[in-house]
């Protein structure tokens, strides 16, 4: 019997990570967690400052990622109790083991490693597209704009998938639902984490900066 999935829909900022993650999580049947939901109060007092997170902020985060989605594929308490939503990790250690979609940045590899090393059978699914049509999404946001040298920023941050790691790329500008049969076929492919290493979306072969000289956002 396969164990439930464990995804990270991952991306720079209007990628579509939280509603193509709400999706996924719907069609999979498994609960949905923002990430975001997840900082610590420290972290958020940070932000609410206007403050960038640097890697000292977002290690606790990204262990309290992996707890979560550790907890919801082992139905172990996480143990952690960073973070102020209501997450996957809320239960205790009869909580069955449920699967999860999390729609989280993880935009350098550093960051992705965190998080496996705390739930190793996770796999990530990255979202990855065109600065234009990115900051297109973006400015159509009510009430949200982002100027486009934090958008250049998170894209410069943004390490695409290696071969080694468990994940799949696919087309951000796809629809949620053709996203979601990608993600089903590649589930059906490599049913266990450890077969899922760099596969490529039929759509995701599109190249994305690897600099990392910008901080990734949250």
């Amino acid at each position: 019997m396969n164990p439930p999935p464990a995804l990270v829909v991952m991306g720079v900022s209007g990628s579509g990570k939280s509603t193509v993650g709400a999706a996924l999580a719907g069609a999979l049947g498994v609960p949905f967690v923002d990430a975001d939901d997840l900082h610590p109060l420290t972290n958020i007092e940070k932000m609410r400052a206007g403050l960038p997170l640097d890697d000292d902020d977002r290690w606790p985060w990204l262990r309290a990622v992996g707890d979560a989605i550790r907890a919801a594929s082992t139905g172990t308490n996480s143990g952690t109790g960073t973070g102020t939503g209501s997450g996957a990790g809320s239960g205790d250690a009869s909580t069955p083991a449920t699967g999860v979609v999390v729609a989280c940045s993880a935009l350098r590899v550093s960051y992705r490693d965190a998080i496996l090393e705390r739930a190793p059978g996770t796999r990530f699914v990255l979202l990855q597209g065109d600065r234009e049509m990115l900051l297109g999404r973006l400015r159509s946001r009510t009430g949200h704009f982002m100027p486009a040298s934090l958008l250049d920023s998170q894209l410069d941050a943004l390490e695409p998938l290696g071969p080694q790691e468990p994940g799949l790329t696919v087309d951000a500008a796809d629809t949620p639902e053709a996203v979601i049969a990608e993600v089903r076929a590649f589930l059906t492919r490599s049913p266990d984490a450890g077969d899922a290493a760099g596969a490529t979306g039929a759509a995701g072969a599109a190249s994305a900066a690897g600099a990392a000289g910008a901080a990734d956002t949250p």
